[in-house]
């Protein structure tokens, strides 16, 4: 007898969950799953709407609507970040599995909880770092895991992705450190576009399948060029539990876009990956070299193998714990330099191009690859807009802000 088909409920239709809705709209598997309700306050500005519609797909303005007659064994919330905690709390106590986008919340508190929410139900929540979903980065990992490589020494990531001014206004909250309700999100490159990149570091580093390595340290200098309350540029040190050094330097204020470009280094091995279209490599040192493949061609495995885990009880690849680490290093960044420093205001300039504004800050896509050669903070190289931040310790972190 065949089981039941999944029955899902998603929450939030635009941005990430738009991209969900069209890949299971384009499956129509009957029998693998089938949508339950859709939740989000304005249903109508996904493309998919009508189709939904059509398909007799209730739309709900809240989760708690959705719950009061109706049930899912899976919620796919794609939500904003400040409401990651809550959606997923409630689901679970619903009895749903989750896959929450990432990231998995804005304070290491707030994942603490879902993490305790998790615990106390028979079920799970994945955080859809889709990289860690990806059949690359797995089969990286094994390898990490089965010690071929050695121990690892030293990992490190340059990511320069331009983003527009409209990338500032496209919602209420990108680029603000709280909601209008005072709630944290804390937005920025390490907790939204290169979350994956830094996440990736930590989560390549666990000692088990689904397991992250946990930050221990962290030194940051956070920069802005943009008209934003939070940064658009970060450099950051980290040391993990291990004594591994994470370096990452990421920005959407550069001239250029490039990366992620990133240098895994191990004692009988280097890992690296030059570009979202690149794949992963290994260089051995005689001269021989693995190919891992393409993260990026798999984004969605994420979905499939959250609603194939519903019925064969495979916990995620990333769940909460995994996802953990990001959330502790990134407050610990915060908490390293709570007044994000500007650029200066000789160097900053608008660009447009087709139509669209966005600022560039004058040589900072060379300084932050001599920083990424070197292995060192901007302040360390004496870049001239440069300021050092504190050493926060995360070992026994409670909250954020911990300053």
């Amino acid at each position: 007898m065949m089981p039941a088909p999944v029955s899902l409920v998603l929450v939030g239709v635009g941005g990430m969950g738009a991209v969900y809705i069209r890949e299971l709209l384009e499956k129509k598997d009957g029998v693998l799953f089938r949508i339950a309700g859709a939740v989000d306050p304005q249903p109508n500005r996904c493309q998919q709407y009508v189709e939904m519609r059509a398909m007799g797909v209730p739309c709900f303005i809240s989760l708690t609507d959705f719950y009061r007659n109706r049930m899912a064994e899976l919620a796919i919330l794609s939500s904003p970040i400040q409401c990651h905690k809550s959606q997923t709390c409630l689901a679970l106590a619903k009895g749903s599995h989750v896959l929450c986008e990432k990231p998995a919340a804005a304070t290491i508190q707030d994942v603490r909880e879902m993490i305790g929410a998790e615990k106390a139900v028979a079920r799970w929540a994945a955080v859809g770092y889709q990289w860690s979903f990806s059949s690359a980065v797995q089969a990286l990992k094994r390898d990490i895991v089965s010690g071929i490589y050695g121990r690892a020494k030293r990992m490190k990531c340059l990511y320069l992705w331009p983003r527009d001014e409209a990338y500032y206004r496209r919602n209420d909250w990108a680029g603000k450190k709280r909601d209008a309700e005072g709630a944290w999100i804390l937005d920025s490159p390490a907790q939204n576009a290169m979350a994956h990149d830094l996440h990736n570091m930590f989560y390549l580093l666990g000692k088990e399948t689904g397991s992250s390595a946990e930050p221990v340290e962290v030194e940051a200098e956070l920069y802005r060029a943009n008209g934003i309350e939070n940064y658009d540029t970060a450099a950051v040190r980290v040391r993990t539990g291990e004594g591994v050094e994470i370096l990452f330097f990421a920005s959407h204020a550069s001239s250029g876009d490039k990366g992620p470009v990133v240098r895994f280094e191990f004692e009988k091995a280097v890992v690296r990956c030059n570009s979202r279209t690149s794949g992963l490599w290994a260089e051995l040192p005689d001269g021989t070299r693995k190919d891992y493949g393409v993260p990026d061609a798999e984004p969605m495995n994420k979905l499939w193998q959250s609603i194939a885990g519903v019925r064969d009880g495979t916990p995620p690849l990333c769940g909460l714990e995994a996802a953990a680490s990001q959330t502790l290093c990134m407050n610990g960044m915060q908490d390293s330099m709570p007044d994000v420093r500007d650029f200066p205001a000789s160097l900053v300039r608008a660009v447009e191009e087709d139509g669209k504004r966005r600022m560039v800050v004058e040589g900072l896509d060379e300084a932050l690859e001599n920083c990424y050669e070197a292995g060192r903070l901007p302040s360390e190289m004496g870049v001239p807009w440069s300021a050092k931040g504190a050493t926060i310790d995360l070992r026994e972190y409670a909250a954020f802000p911990s300053r």
